[in-house]
């Protein structure tokens, strides 16, 4: 089974054929393809090909599943004999890919 090491949005992520993928919020209408051509590793069993920076050729394809947010943060300052305490709540928009084809 072959994996590549692919960076999507300044972050680096280990994907697989046919697995699921939670990426910051990503261009693309649910149902649509996109294509990752910043490959930073490729492998296939034990031929591992490592680019420098980005491996020539090297694709990955995904489909655009849903469009969400993310699992809510809490945020709380706080300082001590003072009365201040404040709380706030973020949730961080993200796509979930489906990786459908590895190819270098």
């Amino acid at each position: 089974m072959s994996f590549a090491i692919v960076e999507i949005s300044g972050h680096q992520y280990p994907v697989r054929e046919s697995e699921k993928l939670i990426v910051p919020l990503h261009v693309g209408e649910p149902g649509s393809s996109v294509k990752f051509d910043h490959v930073l590793m490729l492998g296939e069993g034990s031929a591992v090909k490592v680019g420098r920076p980005s491996v020539s050729g090297a694709v990955v394809e995904a489909t655009v599943l849903a469009h969400r947010k993310g699992k809510k943060v809490i945020v709380g300052k706080f300082k001590r004999r003072r009365d201040y305490h404040r709380t706030k709540g973020h949730r961080q928009d993200e796509t979930v890919l489906q990786i459908t084809r590895i190819s270098g």
